[in-house]
């Protein structure tokens, strides 16, 4: 299936790991990347503006697409965040598609599926990234957020917040 498949919320949240058989791994690599510090200017957060679920795939490439645009400016200018954690995990009843498969297999109703992989509930407004860094490099920041957001499955939009030391 299409990872467009899973964007639109349907039915509860599936997170009961130890009833499955091979679970899905993370793939996120990092979830705080940066200089700790507490004497940045600004916070910047990439927030969805739209319910839907985001695979951790997805989380992942737009991490990594940030990282790389922040980390031309150095290690230690910014700190950036993964803030949604995906653990909904995605099932699939995967169906037989090859000639003749109508006579073999109708499906079940209701199948169980096998784990494909894991996705975070995003409601309007959720952030998904955030990023301390300060004034001089905001337009960077900015840069950085805008590409991130072409890797996600859904329209975003850029919070900008001053932080008091």
């Amino acid at each position: 299936m299409k990872g467009s498949n899973y964007r639109v919320i349907r039915g509860h949240p599936y997170g009961r790991r130890e009833y499955i058989r091979g679970n899905p791994a993370l793939k996120i690599a990092k979830f705080h990347t940066g200089e700790k510090s507490n004497n940045y200017e600004i916070k910047l957060q990439l927030a969805v503006k739209f319910r839907a679920q985001i695979r951790h795939n997805a989380i992942e490439a737009a991490r990594v697409s940030a990282n790389k645009i922040l980390n031309q400016l150095g290690p230690d200018v910014y700190h950036l965040s993964v803030v949604a954690y995906p653990h909904i995990v995605l099932k699939e009843n995967k169906m037989i598609a090859t000639a003749g498969a109508d006579r073999l297999q109708e499906g079940m109703r209701r199948a169980f599926g096998k784990p494909t992989g894991l996705a975070a509930r995003a409601e309007i407004g959720t952030t998904i990234l955030e990023v301390r860094i300060m004034k001089e490099h905001l337009s960077e920041a900015k840069r950085a957020f805008k590409t991130a957001s072409s890797k996600l499955p859904i329209q975003c939009f850029i919070r900008e917040i001053e932080l008091k030391n």
